[in-house]
């Protein structure tokens, strides 16, 4: 991906070291939750977690979150790839908390 070196990627060693090292609201996506994205009202420090398409994430994660959202399926339908659900859901949010890099004019 050439647009790799722009990203700001931070690796923790453990989730112990994530939680303790980061701060703001903690916001689960899952095929667990009642409550849907689009009624979210999202802040510029929470920070989003997806977890895996095959598995979600460990139990000890889920409980920690301090809000667990989901994406609406249509019925019959599993869910979302974790990429998707990325690109829905962080648009949301970059949306509500004005986010998204403020277009330069070039002549």
């Amino acid at each position: 991906m050439d647009y790799l070196t722009l990203a700001n990627v931070t690796r923790y060693e453990n989730w112990e070291k994530f939680t303790s090292e980061t701060s703001g609201r903690l916001i689960l996506l899952t095929t667990k939750a009642t409550q849907e994205y689009r009624h979210a009202a999202f802040r510029k420090d929470d920070r989003l977690l997806f977890g895996r398409e095959s598995a979600g994430v460990p139990n000890e994660i889920h409980q920690s979150a301090d809000l667990r959202l989901t994406i609406p399926m249509v019925p019959g339908v599993r869910s979302l790839n974790v990429a998707m659900a990325v690109a829905v859901v962080s648009a949301e949010a970059l949306r509500q908390t004005d986010g998204f890099p403020v277009p330069t004019q070039t002549e």
